[in-house]
């Protein structure tokens, strides 16, 4: 399929219903107002195609994934603010929102210094990985200004409130191994497996069921914004239109049949679950 039009600033293939992005705008992958606009348009690009089903965000610079947005630009910005307090979010917050909340996985794999708006930019993605040498910072603090890409609200529901709150007002490093624990990442690997990691993980999440992808990837969001009693419901009711859907009992008839639930199948149920036909009728 075609990519979109004037992104020199990223490198964009797709193959087998992945689509990977690869950030190369020198020297630090610095959030310039032209590598935003890319972005934009691509993340748009993304949600709006019916063949994309996972997105993988990476850096062509082994030594930054994204510095962090363009400090010269925000201080361009202070003279043409405007009077009243803002009545919606930014631009920036925009794009977040459309990645967090669209039905395509989104995947950062993230190798070197991630800082400010790029962080924030990770923490809306579906996953985050990280390379052993992986090193984040949120300097907004230190400049006299809060992150203002999403990092206060993003961060607490994933790290928690009292460690983002070190990660933002102390703007120190914060390397790849705590960023885990933290929660930030999924997971860490050394930087030669990362790639290979992220790589297989989008075409094993590619096979599946777009249909069933998108309602789980909603599901799981919903616990952001529902009670608990609402969001089991909502997820009775997907799980009930997946089953409703013309073709949905042949994945679970080839799974019985092919040994599911027999002491020898469920002990090789990786290998099983292989099998099973790629992206069940939808």
């Amino acid at each position: 399929m075609s990519t979109p039009d004037d992104l020199g600033l990223i490198a964009v293939t797709v193959e087998q219903g992945v689509a990977v992005a690869v950030l190369d705008a020198p020297p630090a992958n610095v959030l310039t107002r032209e590598l935003f606009r890319q972005l934009r348009l691509l993340c748009r690009w993304v949600d709006e195609s019916d063949e994309i089903r996972v997105v993988v965000f990476r850096s062509a610079d082994p030594d930054f994934f994204i510095a962090h947005y363009d400090v010269g630009l925000i201080e361009a910005a202070i003279p043409h603010l405007p009077e009243s307090d803002a009545a919606e979010p930014t631009l920036f917050h925009a794009m977040c929102e459309r990645v967090r909340t669209m039905s395509t996985i989104s995947i950062a794999e993230i190798a070197g210094r991630v800082g400010g708006g790029g962080v924030e930019f990770g923490a809306a993605c579906d996953m985050r990985f990280g390379a052993m040498s992986a090193v984040l910072n949120q300097p907004e603090i230190a400049l006299g200004i809060i992150p203002g890409g999403g990092g206060t609200q993003y961060l607490p529901r994933l790290i928690g409130q009292a460690r983002t709150l070190e990660l933002v007002v102390g703007a120190s490093d914060l390397d790849a191994g705590t960023a885990e624990a933290w929660g930030y990442f999924n997971r860490i690997l050394p930087e030669h497996e990362l790639t290979e990691h992220v790589d297989a993980l989008a075409r094993r999440i590619a096979r599946f069921s777009p249909a069933a992808v998108a309602s789980a990837k909603r599901s799981v969001r919903n616990a952001e914004t529902m009670s608990v009693g609402d969001g089991l419901i909502e997820e009775a009711r997907l799980f009930g239109d997946l089953l409703r859907r013309s073709g949905a009992g042949e994945v679970l008839r080839r799974f019985l049949a092919d040994g599911g639930q027999t002491r020898e199948g469920e002990l090789r149920l990786p290998q099983l679950l292989e099998r099973l036909p790629v992206s069940a009728p939808e």
